[in-house]
C-alpha cells in the first residue's frame, strides 16, 4: 500500500477559513437586509469553517475541539429547517396548473 500525498495544505486551509470569517461577517452584518437568507449563510459559513478547523487541527496534530460533529449537526440543521421551510413557502406561492 503506498503512502497517499494530503489533499490539503496548512496555509491553504487557513486562507479557506479566513474566507469563511469574512463570509459569516458580511451575513452577521446585513442580517437586517434578509435575515432567513444570512441566518443560512452563517450557519452554513460555520460548518465549513468548523470543518476547515478539524483538518487544521489534523495536519498539526493537535486535537483540541471536543464535539465538532454535535456543532456541525446543530448548525447544518438550523440551515435544513430554514431551506425547508423556504422551499414549502415557495411551494404554496405557486399557482396550481389546470388544463
Amino acid at each position: 500500500m503506498k503512502d497517499e500525498k494530503e489533499q490539503f495544505d496548512v496555509q491553504t486551509i487557513k486562507h479557506i477559513r479566513n474566507r469563511l470569517d469574512y463570509i459569516n461577517s458580511v451575513a452577521k452584518n446585513y442580517n437586517h437586509d434578509n435575515p432567513e437568507l444570512m441566518d443560512t449563510i452563517q450557519s452554513l459559513a460555520k460548518v465549513a469553517n468548523m470543518f476547515a478547523k478539524i483538518k487544521l487541527e489534523e495536519l498539526s496534530g493537535k486535537c483540541e475541539t471536543t464535539s465538532p460533529q454535535g456543532y456541525i449537526v446543530r448548525e447544518l440543521g438550523s440551515s435544513y429547517s430554514r431551506m425547508s421551510e423556504y422551499e414549502k413557502q415557495k411551494e404554496s406561492e405557486f399557482p396550481e396548473w389546470k388544463l
